[in-house]
């Protein structure tokens, strides 16, 4: 897939994790610009990601459940 119709994947509130940074845990992101992504993950805090480097895996938000994070994309 392209890159720039891979960030169409990547509205706010969209969650992603980082495929070299398991240990991130969720992150929910908080906007795009351009091929930057900034996202708020649950054990590393918000990071700037440049999608141009990085390609963020995308969550199924069905597939998360209430245990791995709460409203702010933190672990409960």
């Amino acid at each position: 897939m392209p890159r720039r119709a891979a960030l169409a994947l990547f509205a706010p509130g969209s969650w992603v994790r980082h495929p070299q940074e398991p240990g991130w845990g969720l992150g929910q992101v908080q906007s795009v610009a351009g091929l930057r992504v900034t996202v708020n993950f649950a054990e590393a805090g918000k990071r700037t990601i440049n999608a141009a480097v990085i390609a963020l895996e995308t969550v199924d938000e069905d597939a998360i459940t209430g245990e791995e994070v709460d409203g702010t994309g933190h672990r409960r």
